[in-house]
């Protein structure tokens, strides 16, 4: 499913750009009913030349920060959703502050940033949200002070550099342009190369679905050249490095990525079937990536865990 892969890419790539800066925790678990919040970040812990590159995303990050990402406009049940998940970390910072026998105030509780590709004037109205244009862009809106929530509207962020690593998560034209603009930044640019890496990561996901649907399929041409891009700066490195290096590369980030997406996250021996598909030949390799799309965890230790 588009939304899904989209949650996953997410996640990805906004822990991608914030771990030089901080703790980053993807899919925290919080104590109680069973929650997960899609990536928490524990505040900036100095500025540097590297978040000051992040722009927006860079000033959103001043401290610790819930994100929740939406590729499509949530409904307000999954806002309240993600609001019951904020005021549940706040009770258990506050419990653990307790426990530990320290004070706690306002700044030590976490915003949340719902961050969605489109947002409707009568969805922001139910709620209250409201823009801040005194310190923050067009596009960024938030419910009263003590609430702590902020949502981001990818479709009305101005076209910026200091925009772009938000409106990458943005959807259609928008998502598309942003990309464009990625691709044409220096080569030296912070953290090009490494998002270049999870976009194209993202389509390798999309493209080994069976049977895309058109919205998947639009999607996969929608990241086509940041995949190209991506694949030619990795083939050059590999040129520079030894081919052999290269297309090794390559194919790991290939099958982590497929199991990443499949299973969340890798265990030691899945670790280790990644290792001993390395070696295989062109034409093994392509057969196995199709295998591993439809096998289970211990169908694909049984078939591959010994070789």
């Amino acid at each position: 499913m588009t939304t899904k892969a989209h949650d996953q890419f997410a996640k990805q790539y906004l822990a991608e750009l914030l771990k030089p800066l901080g703790k980053v925790e993807i899919s925290r678990e919080i104590p109680g009913e069973a929650r997960q919040i899609d990536l928490y970040f524990g505040g900036i812990q100095e500025q540097s030349e590297l978040s000051q590159s992040l722009g927006l995303l860079g000033q959103m990050i001043s401290t610790a920060s819930l994100f929740e990402p939406f590729r499509n406009q949530p409904s307000k049940s999954e806002i309240r959703s993600c609001l019951i998940k904020l005021f549940s970390l706040q009770s258990e910072i506050q419990r653990q502050a307790r426990r530990e026998k320290t004070t706690v105030s306002e700044k030590d509780f976490p915003i949340l940033w719902i961050i969605t590709s489109s947002a409707s004037a009568a969805l922001l109205n139910s709620f209250g949200f409201q823009p801040q244009l005194d310190s923050w862009i067009e596009g960024v809106y938030f419910l009263p002070e003590a609430l702590k929530t902020a949502l981001v509207a990818a479709n009305q962020l101005p076209k910026t550099t200091d925009t772009l690593w938000l409106r990458i998560l943005g959807k259609g034209k928008i998502q598309e342009e942003a990309i464009q603009e990625l691709i044409d930044l220096p080569e030296d640019f912070p953290l090009k190369l490494n998002i270049l890496e999870e976009i194209a990561s993202w389509r390798v996901n999309i493209q080994l679905k069976q049977n895309p649907t058109t919205e998947e399929r639009d999607l996969i041409m929608t990241l086509s050249p940041a995949y190209l891009k991506w694949r030619e700066q990795t083939l050059l490195e590999g040129r520079q490095q030894g081919m052999q290096q290269g297309s090794l590369q390559e194919r790991r980030i290939i099958i982590e990525n497929l199991l990443k997406v499949k299973f969340g996250s890798l265990d030691e021996k899945l670790t280790e079937v990644i290792d001993s598909l390395l070696v295989l030949s062109s034409e093994e390799f392509s057969l196995v990536i199709f295998e591993l799309v439809s096998l289970s965890n211990e169908e694909i230790l049984e078939r591959f865990g010994q070789n």
